[in-house]
């Protein structure tokens, strides 16, 4: 018995809709055919994403993702950079180049830290 690999990731978000708007509007996600109630799960290839309604009071942590790394893959690097420093997102690490290509972080509507990579 062995653990294969992540299958499915989801950040817990204040405002759902708002959240799920900012990844497809300024990352360029594309909403699944379906997604549950409490959810909006993404087409990402090859693991599905998601942001859902919060398990818990998302109020009472300092941080959000605290110790999680969470990586995207992007055509279009600086672009993406340029449109979300545009739009007033915060930008936690200016783009650089790394061993994945292309790289920054930046920090969503609920504050978690994104890393994309070209």
């Amino acid at each position: 018995m062995a653990v294969i690999g992540p299958s499915f990731i989801s950040l817990q978000v204040h405002d759902l809709e708002s959240s799920a708007r900012f990844y497809e509007e300024r990352l360029g996600l594309t909403r699944a055919a379906f997604s549950p109630p409490h959810a909006v799960v993404f087409d990402t290839q090859p693991v599905p994403f998601a942001v859902r309604d919060p398990l818990a009071d998302l109020d009472t942590v300092d941080k959000l993702g605290w110790g999680v790394a969470l990586w995207f893959k992007a055509d279009d690097v600086e672009k993406i950079h340029d449109d979300l420093a545009e739009h007033g997102v915060r930008i936690v690490t200016a783009p650089f180049d790394g061993p994945f290509g292309r790289t920054f972080a930046f920090a969503d509507p609920d504050g978690y830290v994104v890393t994309l990579h070209g």
